[in-house]
């Protein structure tokens, strides 16, 4: 046993009961199937036995030591493993939880560490070194160091630490492989051995979580590869404006005050007010951020994929229309799935709350970081949902040896050296060069390195000489307080110091939902939100003008969008536009979610409402499994009255009679909507777009970009593939697409809706046309993918979830890869469904983000709440708690969520004891 710790009874906690032994039945066969394969596979001779696998399960009964806690502390966890802390004082709190949650996951925080700083290529090799690059680059770790160093509160920083001496009393004296059967495999090819966690490592996590959360990023290199293949108003046309008219903001009321000068939710807002729309995008960049984009692709993505579809559903209720006469609270961020969850659920308990021991709160924290991110406390529940706030500017940079151009004089870039280490190789040098909008990110692409050879650009630039590159500015990279912030949540009491805490959560900009025990809904929109001189933010502008950048300050926090029991007695948010922009002055973005999700969540709440009912936990949990498809409603009419002459295709389409278009798992209507939107997508507008945004290796014959009408016979056509990967390929089907679609319902002669083979004729056809050759596409790609049976067919066995261990579940060896990973799971839901499992319509059906938790709080009456997580407890593969609540999760049921002292006691199965 390490020198720290000692067992006094009960190594690795297991109750009784008959399906507890079930589960440990299970766990003994997938450990000896590991060993098995470990040996045969990737034992390099290396025989690795049951005990090596075993080495790593944590304690969790009896007793053992843990250095530097005041008195004893109590963690008790229940029969899904899920712990609850008990201490006497703040600093043994936090280094309890970062005691347990190393005994469960530390492999899992000590890759993520690697991730924010730049430095998997210690851990992983060679295969890492352009990935750190980048993320060097980016300095998450810098910024995360000048938090700590210079802007977070001292009660922060002893918070940090204490959980920083909590997971090294856990490391110290342990091998990598008695932290995680992964050290041992990783053991196999390198040295490496982990380090010491410092309070640093924490805190860049919230760096690695605002850039998957970073806003409109993708949009905006995205409308910028477009001009390569369409017009001005072709892109309009594919990034229609935010339908105010039918999906209502979160914020419905209020506006600036002209008393005050600012935001009041109770105000009349005055009219003129909206946005400035200045476009002040030079036409560079083009193909070339094709190559910006492939490096984005590359970078490990925590949350989703490449921050595209990132969204989340939260809503409160207030007790005037519940059945509990108390608040309810439903909140089910969507991110990607993964192994472990993202999320640890855990409560963390003062046994007396006092000035020394300020916390009794229990929800989702993520591992690696102390406090909870989301649940609640003893007087007030929280929720997130990503804002999607524009907090990033790409900038065309007119650059030179000696620095970078600006108002017309030579500025030097600031620079500095950086050390990649590489296991098994030599040490890499690169050199990071700042401009005042930020780092150089195309010094990282040898594409992006030649812009200034052919980037296009307008008169009014500097001329080429030495070329262009591209800056990243980006409201992350300055330092912060988001860690004062989840404290802050952690302790609050009421609305005032709820909105306090917001204040300070700066960077990734949420939407923050409130409840309290007195019966008071709330919501805050916070962030470090920027305010541009020109421009809106949807294209990249040029770096060599102070007309253009930011402004010094950003949005003030007091006229950010915030409600405080709202007379419709509920709020609902889910990634829709804050507030009408008529009714704002500010710009927060211009590439909201559509507000499909969020309008289908106030309808629900609406009809049982209106209906003269009241809203009950079990309401609020089958709200969450909502999988109405919304494109459904509005095309399947449409696709029934088409005359459809081929036998096995009318077949198919006679699915769709008297579906109520629900995307069930077993439902073969739903797999066939689904492919036929897809193929409408596709037809419509994929073949339209240019190759860096089409899916890897899907290739047409096409004519040089910019040519358009007829081509002569002899005229060369092109033969141009795809370079994106096909979790962010273009269309991908979410709300967006749903809007553009929409709008040219009524035009059914567009020139989107003609078609032609390989673009080599003028395109012909309408609206029927394309949609009779989508239906006919679709019929036999699922007679491929299901066959031709349609009696068989369902959404399931086409809309899959495979859980992926992260790291050696995704890169190792394939014998290890199908050891460490779980599934498939058939699954229900869909794109823009409430139940948001979601798909890339461009690159298949496969699932690429879910909600990754769910939780339902039932407010002041806290024991009557419900959670799941998408995993388990457990980051040890070979775990009773690896995948435990998935099955659950997939049937959308939720455990019982036991906060109060009684009820924690009566579901606890293993209990232990850290002592001093």
């Amino acid at each position: 046993m390490p020198a720290n710790t000692t067992a006094s009874s009960g190594s690795t906690g297991s109750a009784g009961g008959g399906s507890r032994k079930k589960k440990g039945r299970r766990a003994r066969l997938i450990v000896i199937v590991l060993v098995l394969a470990l040996v045969a596979g990737i034992g390099y001779g290396t025989y690795w036995s049951v005990s090596t696998v075993r080495a790593s399960y944590p304690q969790t009964n009896g007793t053992a030591q843990l250095a530097g806690l005041d008195s004893n502390v109590e963690v008790k966890r229940d029969s899904y493993g899920i712990p609850q802390i008990y201490a006497d004082s703040d600093s043994d709190l936090f280094r309890a939880q970062g005691f347990v949650q190393a005994q469960d996951r530390f492999w899992e925080m000590d890759v993520r560490r690697h991730m924010t700083a730049g430095r998997l290529s210690e851990m992983f090799g060679s295969g890492q070194v352009e990935t750190d690059s980048f993320l060097r680059t980016l300095g998450w770790r810098k910024v995360a160091q000048e938090e700590y160093d210079h802007v977070l509160s001292a009660e922060t920083k002893k918070n940090l630490q204490s959980y920083a001496d909590g997971v090294n009393a856990y490391l110290k004296g342990r091998d990598g492989k008695d932290i995680s059967v992964e050290y041992a495999a990783l053991g196999l090819t390198n040295d490496y051995k982990p380090v010491k966690w410092t309070p640093v490592d924490s805190v860049a996590w919230l760096k690695a979580m605002a850039w998957d959360l970073r806003g409109n990023m993708q949009d905006e290199i995205d409308r910028s590869l477009m001009t390569t293949r369409l017009d001005a108003k072709q892109i309009e046309d594919l990034y229609p404006p935010y339908p105010y008219d039918k999906h209502k903001p979160i914020v419905s009321q209020g506006g600036i005050s002209s008393l005050t000068g600012k935001y009041d939710p109770q105000a009349t807002p005055s009219d003129g007010v909206g946005s400035s729309t200045v476009q002040g995008a030079t036409e560079g960049l083009t193909t070339q951020l094709g190559a910006l984009s492939d490096t984005l692709d590359e970078i490990p993505s925590l949350l989703g994929p490449n921050g595209t579809g990132i969204g989340s559903n939260s809503w409160v209720v207030s007790g005037k229309y519940t059945t509990t006469d108390k608040p309810l609270l439903a909140n089910d961020p969507h991110l990607a799935p993964q192994l472990p969850s993202l999320w640890y659920q855990m409560g963390l308990h003062c046994r007396t709350v006092s000035a020394t021991c300020k916390y009794d709160t229990a929800g989702y924290t993520f591992s690696g970081m102390p406090g909870v991110i989301i649940g609640h406390n003893q007087d007030v529940a929280w929720g997130f949902t990503n804002l999607g706030a524009d907090v990033t500017d790409l900038f065309l940079e007119k650059v030179s040896a000696d620095g970078y151009q600006y108002d017309g004089k030579v500025k030097p870039f600031t620079t500095r050296e950086e050390t990649i280490k590489v296991a098994g190789g030599r040490d890499r040098h690169i050199t990071v060069r700042e401009t005042n909008n930020g780092p150089l990110v195309s010094d990282r692409s040898s594409e992006l390195e030649k812009v200034g050879q052919k980037a296009p650009v307008t008169n009014a630039a500097p001329d080429r000489a030495d070329g262009y590159g591209v800056a990243l500015k980006w409201t992350a990279l300055e330092p912060g307080k988001s860690m004062d912030a989840v404290f802050e949540l952690n302790r609050a009491k009421d609305f005032t110091t709820f909105r306090a805490a917001a204040e300070h959560f700066e960077v990734p900009s949420q939407n923050l939902i409130y409840a309290d025990t007195k019966g008071h809904i709330g919501y805050q929109a916070p962030g470090k939100i920027p305010q541009r001189k020109s421009g809106d933010g949807t294209m990249p502008s040029p770096g060599w003008s102070s007309a253009y950048g930011w402004k010094k300050d950003p949005i003030p926090f007091d006229e950010l969008p915030y409600e405080y029991d709202p007379k419709r007695g509920y709020i609902v948010t889910a990634n829709q536009a804050v507030v009408d922009e008529k009714k704002y002055p500010y710009m927060l973005t211009k590439d909201w979610g559509y507000g499909t999700r969020s309008q289908r969540i106030n309808d629900l709440i609406q009809s049982k409402i209106k209906g003269g009912g009241k809203i009950s936990t079990d309401d609020m949990q089958k709200m969450q499994m909502d999988n109405t498809s919304e494109i459904a409603a509005l095309l399947v009419p449409e696709l029934m009255k088409i005359n459809i002459s081929d036998k096995d295709v009318r077949e198919a389409q006679k699915l769709l009679e008297g579906w109520d278009y629900t995307q069930e798992s077993d439902s073969a209507a739903a797999a066939y909507f689904n492919a036929v939107w897809r193929n409408i997508l596709k037809l419509a507008f994929g073949d339209k777009l240019p190759k860096e945004m089409r899916v890897k290796g899907e290739c047409l014959n096409v004519p040089p970009a910019k040519s358009s009408g007829p081509l002569d016979e002899q005229d060369r056509l092109v033969r141009e593939c795809g370079q994106r990967a096909p979790d962010s390929a273009q269309p991908d089907g979410g709300d967006r697409w749903y809007q553009v679609v929409e709008n040219l319902m009524d035009k059914p002669d567009s020139d989107w809706w003609k078609t032609s083979a390989n673009r080599k004729d003028k395109a012909t056809g309408n609206r029927e046309e394309l949609f009779a050759r989508a239906m006919k596409d679709a019929r036999w790609e699922l007679t491929a993918k299901l066959g031709k049976d349609i009696t068989t067919w369902n959404w399931g066995r086409l809309h899959q979830l495979t859980l992926k261990n992260q790291t050696l579940g995704t890169e190792g060896p394939g014998l290890l890869q199908r050891v460490l990973n779980r599934g498939p799971w058939n699954l229900g839901g869909g794109e823009a469904a409430v139940d948001a499992t979601g798909w890339n319509a461009a690159g298949g059906y496969e699932v690429v983000w879910v909600p990754s938790m769910r939780m339902v709080v039932n407010v002041g009456d806290w024991d009557k709440s419900r959670w799941i997580n998408l995993t388990g407890a457990s980051g040890h593969a070979f775990s009773a708690h690896y995948t435990d609540q998935t099955d659950k999760w997939v049937n959308g049921e939720l455990l019982d969520w036991s906060y109060g002292t009684n009820a924690v006691t009566g579901s606890t199965t293993d209990t232990l004891t850290l002592k001093p």
